[in-house]
């Protein structure tokens, strides 16, 4: 499983906060020592991720309520399939059910989408990358969901890593210029510099960045900038990107790109259908 983020545990209290907000109303019409007991299904073919937050969703909500998990973040799930037994005080169900719902149909929704391009261009050299198009606040579960999917993370933010795109170079002048002043900041970052012309990839090569985003290239400028590249013999990565779609990505892989970045992934994304049956009973 993905290393968790850091802010689950504040992700998960924000979302209880905006859903709970002074005390759950309807909730409280249930007799405080009713019990419930209940199953998750999945009604459709996924690959599951979100399993940390609903754990600590009713963790936060009532320790009582128990969990009893038939599936593992990152594994492919079938229609109909149980993705866990939950038992305890009806009041805490019901309560986090719809929060924690919420979580497992994003972000496996994230994954799902995830591991359809990355089997799509399976047995290519090149990687799936995600972007920063991602839901505010949720940033670090999307790109959690991106991992479990099997697709590699871009930047975090803008903190991480140095993205030179059109109006850095206008600003700093040139591609060289850029590139030169990303080298002399405080921080030592990985430098990444988007080009749109074979000229541009070219004066990005000479000053050798750690990556090259050859952004809207034709699949023959792809192939062209390749083999321009591997004439220079240097270890700079080239990243695609712009026209992606799960009908072009596996050409766009087998240009020979290292990496192929895919905004709609965690933008785009369609939950996955989950239904949670609950039967009550006695104190």
């Amino acid at each position: 499983m993905p290393e968790l983020p850091a802010d689950l545990g504040s992700q998960v209290d924000a979302a209880l906060a905006e859903d709970i907000g002074q005390g759950d109303v309807s909730a409280a019409l249930v007799p405080a020592a009713q019990r419930v007991r209940g199953r998750l299904i999945t009604r459709e073919a996924a690959v599951l991720a979100g399993r940390p937050w609903v754990d600590e969703i009713f963790r936060r909500l009532d320790p009582a309520v128990r969990l009893t998990w038939h599936a593992a973040d990152a594994e492919p799930v079938t229609a109909g399939q149980v993705l866990f037994e939950i038992a305890g005080p009806a009041r805490p169900v019901l309560t986090g059910e719809r929060t924690a719902l919420n979580f497992l149909q994003l972000l496996s929704g994230t994954a799902t989408a995830t591991r359809a391009y990355v089997d799509a261009v399976a047995g290519t050299r090149c990687r799936i990358l995600d972007t920063r198009k991602t839901l505010p606040g949720l940033r670090t579960a999307q790109k959690y969901a991106v991992r479990c999917g099997g697709a590699d993370n871009h930047r975090l933010g803008l903190f991480d890593q140095v993205l030179i795109k059109e109006n850095h170079i206008a600003a700093a002048g040139s591609i060289t210029a850029a590139i030169g002043a990303a080298r002399a900041g405080p921080e030592q970052v990985r430098i990444e510099v988007e080009v749109e012309t074979a000229q541009e990839l070219e004066e990005a090569l000479a000053a050798a960045p750690d990556i090259i985003l050859l952004d809207e290239f034709s699949l023959s400028d792809l192939r062209a900038a390749v083999a321009l590249r591997d004439a220079h013999a240097g270890a700079v990565r080239l990243e695609a990107s712009g026209g992606v779609s799960l009908k072009t990505v596996r050409a766009i892989a087998e240009t020979g790109v290292d990496y192929v970045s895919v905004g709609s992934i965690t933008k785009h994304v369609a939950a996955v259908d989950l239904s949670m049956r609950l039967q009550f009973g006695g104190a």
